[in-house]
């Protein structure tokens, strides 16, 4: 399965590296995924969830 957050959807994006003279090369930008347990259905359950949502207070860790 892929690095997915489970609340808030968040993934890799790409983009570019670009050098001082402005060359472009590919890369991807991950996001601060964790892997944590959560309540899910009353059930703890191990999935990604990113740091933004684990601050927010969106999920319930167990």
């Amino acid at each position: 399965m892929a690095k997915v957050c489970y609340v808030t959807g968040r993934r890799a994006r790409s983009g570019n590296n670009r050098s001082h003279a402005l060359n472009a090369s590919k890369r991807t930008f991950g996001a601060n995924l964790h892997k944590v347990r959560i309540l899910v259905d009353g059930k703890p359950k191990r999935v990604w969830v990113s740091a933004r949502a684990l601050k927010s207070g969106k999920v319930q860790r167990v």
